[in-house]
């Protein structure tokens, strides 16, 4: 039976995202807190390392946030591949298709998506509610790709939004502030049939979005809007509840052992290797490209796997000029064998040999120093060019240069 995605709801006064940096430093929280356990296994994306990439072009004219999708900019933008289930090809494909368009301009970050569906239902009406007990659509955008201080939106066919912004994964003891709001957020749903009415069958619904830049400068630690050529992380996400009609309903399909609604299906975008959306380490990699010399570099990169144009698209595991990214990957496989540790012993270990951890072929020195102290580790590994990757035991990486 698959494992119920990991949620928290918090209400937390809107903080200050440097504020929030400070407090992870100064208060590390312990991973695997209690007794040791010798079969403990923390979970690893079970596919490769080869999240998607998508070359996100300037739109040069303005947007009518309608949920159509119909706008003359919208065609010069490529669709997605197909989502895929959360999990990856071990598991069936999705039994509606889903794809999704993304576009920016000096204000907005503008996000389309195109969803199959013969039963088009919505209940929630409120705002931050948890918006996937219905059928829903969630954008996941990672601005630094450092894994922390990372945003999330869904919203269902009534066009109902919950906003949120995570500290870190949950994995990690982050914190969901749901009291967060995407301010000038726009939001629009199309409907190709009828909502909530099960005596028919509908084509599906649509949704746009124009996200301000302003929402998202607060914890990108970088410019927003980017600058011509950055590299963001994002994903998607579409939520599924098997239903059926009842008493001029939809209702729910529900265990009949336990009467439990039946899991639910999540369809993504690039996926994740596991039930969860918060490993931002295996999110999409979209660069954003202005017209001109920008958008040509990104389309000799389409070997490398970025989309670029109408009907091209691939996978992204090292985007363009972007070649220590699988050092970066063997720095995430060090945390994940740190952590399984850590629950097996209760501490964190400086010996690679202790931690199985494999010849990598990296463009940087292997294996990684490792410091430990009785609650932490920091391991780092060091390329030709006077860069030092780091990652430490909360899951947050980062690079920096030597003068």
């Amino acid at each position: 039976m698959r494992e119920q995605r990991q949620r928290q709801r918090r209400t937390t006064r809107r903080p200050a995202c440097r504020a929030l940096a400070a407090l992870l430093i100064v208060c590390p929280i312990v991973a695997c807190a209690g007794a040791p356990d010798p079969g403990y296994k923390f979970p690893e994306p079970a596919i490769p390392w080869a999240p998607l990439g998508y070359v996100c072009r300037r739109a040069q004219a303005p947007i009518a946030i309608d949920g159509t999708i119909d706008e003359a900019e919208w065609g010069g933008a490529s669709w997605t591949d197909d989502f895929v289930d959360i999990e990856g090809a071990a598991k069936p494909p999705p039994r509606f298709r889903t794809r999704a368009r993304m576009l920016w301009d000096e204000t907005h970050f503008y996000v389309a998506a195109e969803m199959e569906e013969p039963r088009v239902w919505a209940k929630l009406r409120k705002r931050d509610s948890v918006i996937f007990y219905d059928n829903d659509f969630e954008v996941f955008i990672d601005p630094d790709g450092d894994t922390h201080e990372y945003y999330e939106l869904e919203v269902n066919a009534l066009g109902t939004e919950w906003d949120l912004l995570l500290t870190k994964p949950y994995r990690d003891d982050g914190t969901a502030i749901d009291s967060w709001d995407i301010r000038g957020l726009m939001t629009g749903i199309g409907i190709d049939g009828t909502l909530n009415d099960p005596s028919d069958t509908d084509v599906g619904w649509s949704i746009e979005l124009a996200i301000p830049w302003a929402a998202l400068e607060e914890c990108a630690h970088g410019p927003a809007p980017p600058r011509d050529g950055d590299v963001w992380r994002v994903n998607f996400s579409r939520v599924e509840w098997r239903t059926e009609a009842r008493d001029g309903e939809h209702v729910k399909l529900t265990d009949p052992e336990t009467g439990r609604p039946l899991p639910e299906d999540n369809w993504v975008w690039s996926p994740q290797g596991l039930v969860n959306m918060h490993y931002p380490e295996m999110w999409g990699r979209v660069r954003f490209v202005d017209e001109g010399e920008g958008l040509a570099q990104a389309r000799e990169s389409e070997g490398g796997g970025l989309v670029g144009a109408p009907g091209d698209h691939g996978p992204d595991a090292a985007p363009e000029g972007d070649w220590l990214a699988p050092a970066e990957w063997a720095l995430r496989t060090v945390y994940y064998r740190e952590r399984t540790h850590h629950g097996r012993t209760g501490a964190y270990t400086d010996d690679t040999t202790a931690l199985g951890l494999e010849d990598a072929s990296v463009p940087t020195s292997w294996p990684p120093e490792i410091a430990v102290t009785p609650s932490t580790f920091e391991a780092r590994v060091f390329a030709r060019d006077g860069t030092t990757l780091s990652i430490m035991h909360d899951g947050r990486s980062w690079r920096s240069r030597s003068d």
